[in-house]
């Protein structure tokens, strides 16, 4: 019995030069952007003033952020503590406040705090003030080069994970098709100008997490045919191993993005940023495992040898003539 019907299989390696092609362009244009345009950076990274509230009776977290907003306080954070009364407010300070240089910390807190509550008590008499504080911007340099380690880190622990399970070869494409996916999905941050805070660098790493899952499942795939064929070239197996895992890898990303594209729709602003990052990652996750990582196994000289176990002669034969 023939294991590979070339009538039912879609070629997609035939379409690698095409997909490596706009792989790489889309890595270049994405360093250009980030060099170029960089990151709107929210307030975690670039500090400001966080102040605790709370209410006598319950509020909702959007009537909250509604009143500051009324009050010209621009892309206020509102984060609930333990419940619907008490709330963590971060605001960054306004133009006058950060150009007066004059002001200490806790002058400037003490300002955009003030600005804070007048414009809660405008909307709600019954909101108390339970501490301030001021967060400068060299915690947000620390945060973002903690930022560029962590997921540098991933990188190369899932790599070197690749490389005992499968080849040193598969260790490489993932590395590719990863800084491929991190890279195409900061530069539509870049492009967008969208704010980048702690959460979206939070699914940034879940992105790699994701992303690596898809081409486990395809080099799974890859190893067990070319085990299990006699005498089907790289490309035959590999074009067969992206099909034959195609309907998994799509369901699992429709399926996934339809969780993200409700947690974006439903779970109100402050995770707007994570699902977004999610529902990107997942896009350019899914078309790399499929149109960018065996192309580049291929492109490295991927074969049987490769993967098959290394038994050590018997000496005994050996020494027979």
């Amino acid at each position: 019995m023939e294991i590979f019907n070339h009538n039912s299989n879609f070629n997609f390696l035939g379409l690698r030069k095409f997909s490596i092609g706009l792989a790489v362009l889309l890595m270049v244009g994405s360093i250009a952007l980030i060099m170029t345009r960089g990151f709107n950076y929210g307030q975690d990274f670039l500090g400001g003033v966080a102040v605790q509230v709370e209410y006598k009776t319950p509020v909702d977290p959007s009537e909250v952020r509604s009143a500051l907003e009324k009050a010209h306080l621009e892309n206020p954070l509102v984060q609930a503590v333990g419940g619907t009364r008490e709330f963590t407010i971060r605001l960054q300070p306004k133009g006058d406040v950060a150009a007066a240089g004059n002001l200490t910390n806790d002058e400037a807190a003490t300002k955009v705090s003030n600005d804070i509550m007048a414009a809660l008590k405008a909307s709600r008499p019954d909101v108390a003030m339970k501490s301030k504080s001021f967060v400068g911007p060299q915690v947000g340099e620390e945060l973002r080069s903690d930022g560029i380690v962590a997921v540098i880190f991933v990188i190369v622990g899932i790599m070197g994970y690749l490389w005992i399970r499968f080849e040193k070869r598969f260790a490489i494409a993932a590395l590719a098709t990863e800084i491929h996916d991190v890279l195409v999905t900061l530069g539509i941050f870049a492009i967008t100008q969208r704010e980048f805070d702690l959460t979206v660098l939070a699914s940034v790493l879940a992105v790699v997490g994701y992303s690596i899952n898809d081409k486990v499942v395809v080099f799974d795939r890859v190893r067990e045919l070319f085990r299990s064929s006699r005498n089907a070239t790289p490309e035959e197996v590999l074009n067969r191993s992206i099909n034959s895992t195609l309907s998994r890898t799509i369901i699992t990303s429709l399926f996934t993005g339809i969780t993200m594209a409700a947690l974006y729709f439903i779970g109100g602003p402050v995770v707007h940023g994570f699902s977004i990052t999610m529902l990107i990652g997942i896009l350019v996750g899914t078309l790399s495992s499929i149109f960018v990582a065996s192309p580049i196994l291929l492109w490295l000289g991927v074969s049987k040898q490769d993967l098959m176990p290394k038994s050590k002669e018997d000496p005994e034969l050996a020494r027979r003539p």
